[in-house]
Parts: C-alpha cells; sequence; structure tokens
C-alpha cells in the first residue's frame, strides 16, 4: 500500500513537472509593432512574485510609438533563478516591441 502510495505521488509530481510551462502575457495596442525594435527589461518580485520590487514602466519602455507589443513573460531563466532562491526572487521577462 506505501509502495503504491509512493509510486502515485511520484507519477502525480512528474506529470505536473513535465507538463507545466512558462508564464506568458501579451497584450497588442494600434496596429502592433512596426519596426521589429525591441526592448526588454526584468520585472523583480519576491516571495513567489506577490510583492514587487522593482517594476518596468511600459510608458518609458514604449517611448513615443503609437503601435507596439508588449509581452510579458515568466521564462525559463526566469524559472530558474525562482527555483535557484526556493520563490524568494522571481523576476519576470518584459519584451516591447514598437
Amino acid at each position: 500500500m506505501k509502495m503504491k502510495l509512493t509510486k502515485v505521488f511520484f507519477g502525480l509530481v512528474c506529470t505536473t513537472t513535465l507538463l507545466s510551462s512558462c508564464y506568458s502575457y501579451t497584450a497588442v495596442v494600434g496596429k502592433g509593432p512596426q519596426t521589429n525594435e525591441k526592448v526588454v527589461k526584468w520585472n523583480h518580485y519576491v516571495v513567489y512574485g506577490l510583492a514587487p520590487v522593482a517594476v518596468s514602466d511600459a510608458k518609458t519602455l514604449v517611448g513615443d510609438a503609437k503601435d507596439y507589443s508588449l509581452n510579458i513573460q515568466h521564462s525559463f531563466v526566469n524559472g530558474l533563478i525562482g527555483a535557484i532562491t526556493f520563490g524568494i526572487y522571481t523576476p519576470t521577462t518584459v519584451t516591447v516591441t514598437k
């Protein structure tokens, strides 16, 4: 019974690990990116992303562009850093494509 429970638990852990994906959110403003110029910054959070420390300002990243795309993602590198720090520090990546 105990061995079966261990196998089920191990199977659930493997399944959730393999089926997890990187968080990504994209917003398109106006006609979308026109020049393919990219600006990339990191947002810095602590305690599993609950408390922001330094969050980039989208208006500053966009500048005077009227048509752009904003992508906020929790990439593999961000997840790796979060795992190494046990969730104490969890960054996200912001990419603005003009």
